[in-house]
């Protein structure tokens, strides 16, 4: 016989299941991070991946010649499932194929000869760790020093470290024999629901098949947006509680340009995204046109679009975009996660694959950007380390520590100058000095760099007849205030808007209690751009924006206004901005310009912003 507990626990029981059956009938819409732009309609198809038991252990020292031997197999197997990865790039779309094969080309490296794997075979020799142990601590500490580096583009941080985790997942699952998730089964025209996808379950993904993707983890920069994007599936990261909400085959509709997923929707939900997915077919068509038209405005004015680089994989997603050129290729990426700093011919090689690349476009190159709050530990190790202190943003970083170590600079300069002279450098090449705050540092740079071309020419090197332009990057009030002076020491200047806007408000964005207090359209910061635009116009030299500030369209009214005609930006943004300056007339921007300046109130300022049309 039942007591009264138990009854009332089953009851309990029973209530819970009808509330979530009742849940589970209901439309329901999750909201997460816009991905990848589009709309899909369709049936959930929800996948989960049995995760790998690897639990904490040590092993005998007797034990670390075997688990040695369990790393080298597991290592193995894994390089032969990239390659199968790889070998099945050719049903992809050509955008994927370009986006994918230099990720599974730097995977293939990481199970080669690399620092994760020397790591961990050293780690079970002296900790006496078992080999999935092993290899867990030395890809968190490695993803560590690399996350530690408080570089403005947190993107290709995250990117970097997510690389290193996921091989170290692939091996893990590979020692302890776990299989991995199989997505054979997803029917045609469905939209695929799980907590998380890694970089290798995109790579598997028909963009002819899946019309739509949604998940409860991941982000907007890492690996496994970028490829989503590639593929052109519409998708939505991020969706807090939706693999409890969601069940296969539950119909749904997927907006990736609002990062909505609407589960069960009712009929006016159909009607609306039905709606939608019409009008991003007809957007879609349009900007897939601009990208072979030029970057004009409505009375004739050429305006350079071109795109901001942080690491080579990156190169298919800037053709697809129809940039102009590289306006702010960023060298760090040769100096991090690596135990040695690249000599000449090294960063020689990244720099012409590069180059080629771009088939005669102009590419700016910057030259290390280092020091204070950046840690990377081939520099630490290579040239010893730097003391933070405790305002490490305004300690000894970019050009400072650069002239305080010369033979870093050299040899930037060296191969630069020798890809420069190559037959296969067709195009314009430019180098950016990074942090400049004074007209003195250029002159010394200068110096530095026409020492270089000297010797190189003693030695019989090819070099360009004219040597690529020495630019300053203007990202300092400091730098802002003293442009006139520094134009006449420069070639050319690339204004940085986000350190701009840091330095100017003494706000860090990454710092919870006041990133709200940074704001690119602060009068103070917008008078400084103007005030470095004006002083390079007088001069007639070249001057471009190459911040956050220059992918955003809404933006770009104000920037055409206050005379800039050079833009970089990430090369996602640069149809949406070309469409921008497509609908726009120079005399209209330069009017809206005044009146915007003429403003003391960075709330009306935005306010006008957000509310010019242009014509």
């Amino acid at each position: 016989m039942k007591t009264d507990g138990s009854r009332t626990s089953e009851s309990k029981a029973a209530e819970g299941a009808r509330k979530s059956a009742a849940r589970r009938t209901r439309e329901t819409v999750i909201k997460g991070i816009a991905i990848a732009p589009g709309v899909a309609i369709g049936a959930v198809f929800d996948t989960s991946e049995v995760q790998a038991e690897a639990p904490r252990r040590t092993v005998d020292a007797g034990k670390v010649e075997s688990e040695r031997q369990r790393l080298a197999a597991a290592v193995a197997a894994s390089r032969k499932q990239v390659s199968k990865l790889k070998a099945r790039l050719g049903v992809l779309p050509e955008e994927a194929q370009e986006e994918l094969e230099p990720l599974l080309d730097a995977y293939a490296m990481m199970l080669g000869d690399s620092r994760l794997i020397r790591g961990a075979r050293r780690r079970i020799g002296d900790e006496l760790l078992a080999a999935e142990t092993a290899v867990q601590d030395e890809a968190e500490a490695i993803a560590t020093i690399i996350l530690a580096a408080k570089d403005d583009d947190k993107a290709g941080l995250r990117r970097r470290a997510g690389e290193v985790r996921e091989i170290a997942r692939r091996l893990t699952r590979n020692l302890t024999a776990t299989p991995f998730r199989s997505l054979k089964g997803v029917p045609a025209g469905a939209i695929l629901v799980a907590e998380e996808l890694t970089p290798a379950d995109a790579a598997l993904l028909d963009p002819t098949r899946i019309a739509g993707v949604a998940t409860e983890e991941g982000g907007a920069d890492g690996h496994t947006a970028i490829m989503l994007r590639a593929l052109g599936i519409p998708s939505v990261l991020a969706c807090p509680g939706l693999t409890e909400a969601a069940a296969r085959g539950d119909q749904a509709v997927l907006d990736g340009g609002l990062g909505t997923i609407v589960l069960r929707p009712g009929q006016a939900a159909l009607e609306t995204g039905r709606d939608a997915l019409a009008a991003y077919a007809k957007e879609k068509a349009r900007l897939a046109k601009l990208r072979r038209l030029p970057a004009v405005t409505l009375d004739g004015e050429e305006v350079e679009l071109q795109a901001n680089l942080e690491i080579p994989a990156e190169l298919p997603l800037i053709a697809q975009a129809g940039a102009q050129g590289i306006g702010l290729l960023r060298t760090e990426f040769l100096f991090m996660n690596r135990e040695d700093l690249p000599d000449e011919e090294a960063q020689i090689a990244a720099y012409t694959q590069v180059v080629e690349a771009l088939a005669g476009d102009t590419v700016t190159i910057r030259v290390l950007d280092w020091g204070g709050e950046k840690d990377m530990e081939a520099l630490a190790e290579g040239i010893g380390p730097f003391h933070a202190g405790p305002n490490p943003a305004l300690g000894l970083r970019g050009i400072r520590m650069l002239l305080k170590r010369p033979e870093l600079l050299e040899a930037q300069f060296a191969a630069i100058l020798r890809v420069a002279g190559a037959d296969t450098a067709q195009g314009q090449i430019r180098i950016l000095l990074p942090m400049v705050t004074v007209p003195a540092e250029v002159k010394q740079a200068r110096e530095i760099y026409e020492r270089v071309q000297r010797r190189l020419r003693r030695k019989g090197v090819a070099l360009p007849d004219k040597p690529p332009l020495l630019g300053a990057m203007i990202e300092t009030p400091g730098a802002a205030l003293a442009a006139d002076a520094i134009a006449l020491e420069a070639d050319f200047f690339a204004i940085g808007t986000n350190d701009l806007a840091m330095y100017t408000l003494a706000v860090d964005r990454a710092e919870a209690e006041v990133a709200h207090l940074y704001d690119p359209l602060h009068p103070a910061v917008l008078r400084l751009v103007q005030f470095a635009t004006e002083a390079a116009l007088r001069l007639r030299m070249p001057v471009s924006v190459c911040g956050e500030m220059a992918g955003n369209p809404r933006l770009v009214p104000l920037l055409l206004g206050l005379g800039i005609r050079a833009l970089s930006m990430n090369a996602s943004a640069i149809p949406r901005v070309k469409q921008m300056v497509r609908s726009l007339k120079i005399d209209d921007c330069a009017r809206f310009a005044r009146r915007v300046m003429e403003q003391s109130d960075p709330q009306r300022i935005q306010e006008l912003v957000m509310g010019f049309e242009a014509g």
